[in-house]
């Protein structure tokens, strides 16, 4: 019996692995010429390392969020598909700020969009394991909560769906590093408040309580936000079935507002709209992280999540920058405001969102 037993559970594993495996090789294999994910990965990975820091130009004083997460991307690109020489020269970039004078080029504001910056010295330690990142990279976690609410999430909450990346990332990568679980029950916790708040019964979310728009890219932020957290949340931790729930509910519903082309739009509920990229890119990392991770049905979700990739490379030009992305957009009170925002081209929004929805690919 314990012989039949046994034997009968390793066909289970099996049957699991197998099914994971078939529907990575259905829906995630065999690429057209030009769009596999490592071959695209690389050439956005190859952009982000060329450029110079906004600071560097004067544009601002300091570094910010859209570098960091372009960042990350290109280095979760690295370690997938082992390359130790882009591992090597995305390491060396981030050099100047352990120096006294790179730091001037590092905001302290109790700001979501900075402590964010806080994800790529997590990352790199996790791969390197060097200390010097850990310090710095876990400071911005710590710092991000020495201020909070009477609900017990931190004050730099503002409740525009933005937050949920930008707080969820910095706090999972410092669980990630360190192993200890009060990040992960920082960032749930906020996640949930943010659900119950800006969720809407359709799925999508408001921009924020008073900016009551489906705006596409921060629709992919919460996506994103939310994936990150899951992929890390212990299957017995409190808040994971309504975190789980609000992100199905969130994927079923933008499975009715994908366009023909694969991507989405500026506004999701609004076929009037532009078709855009970034959240796009951040809708592809969600869904395709779903499927992967058994989620989402992959019947149901792996078409779909293969059809916004396809989709979306094609607006990836020959210097690996991505086209259609919606410039930096507060909230906004007009429906001509969200509809009348310009298309950019190599805006980092673009390239971080690509470049997640790669190495979503390339797990």
């Amino acid at each position: 019996m314990k012989k039949t037993a046994l034997s009968l559970i390793l066909a289970a594993f099996f049957l699991l692995g197998a099914g994971s495996v078939f529907a990575q090789s259905k829906y995630f294999g065999k690429w057209p010429e030009g769009t596999a994910p490592a071959e695209v990965g690389k050439r956005l990975a190859e952009n982000w390392v060329k450029r110079d820091f906004e600071f560097q130009s004067g544009k601002r004083q300091f570094v910010i969020y859209p570098e960091i997460c372009t960042w990350y991307g290109a280095l979760t690109i690295a370690r997938e598909t082992k390359d130790r020489d882009l591992s090597a020269r995305l390491a060396k970039k981030f050099d100047r700020f352990l120096t006294d004078e790179g730091a001037k080029n590092i905001s302290q504001q109790a700001h979501v969009d900075y402590r964010v910056f806080g994800v790529v010295p997590l990352e790199l330690f996790i791969e390197t394991k060097d200390d010097r990142y850990l310090a710095l990279g876990r400071s911005f976690a710590d710092k991000q909560w020495e201020k909070t609410t009477d609900d017990g999430i931190t004050a730099e909450a503002r409740y525009w769906i933005d937050d949920m990346y930008m707080i969820t990332a910095v706090e999972v990568q410092a669980f990630r590093a360190t192993g200890d679980r009060k990040y992960l029950d920082r960032a749930a916790l906020t996640m949930t408040a943010y659900l119950d708040k800006l969720q809407q019964p359709n799925g999508l979310f408001f921009h924020a309580p008073d900016a009551q728009f489906y705006w596409g890219r921060g629709n992919g932020w919460q996506a994103a936000g939310m994936t990150e957290l899951l992929r890390s949340l212990p299957k017995k931790h409190p808040q994971r079935a309504r975190i789980l729930k609000g992100y199905l509910t969130m994927m079923a519903s933008l499975l009715k507002y994908q366009a023909d082309d694969g991507l989405w739009r500026q506004l999701l509920d609004k076929p009037e709209s532009w078709v855009e990229t970034s959240g796009t890119g951040m809708f592809t990392f969600a869904m395709v992280t779903g499927v992967k991770e058994g989620w989402l049905d992959k019947k149901t979700y792996g078409p779909a999540a293969r059809k916004a990739w396809l989709g979306l490379v094609k607006h990836i030009d020959k210097d690996a920058n991505v086209t259609d992305v919606c410039e930096g957009t507060n909230k906004g009170f007009t429906l001509p405001y969200y509809l009348d925002r310009q298309r950019k081209t190599g805006d980092l929004h673009g390239q971080a969102a690509a470049s997640w929805a790669a190495t979503a690919l390339l797990r």
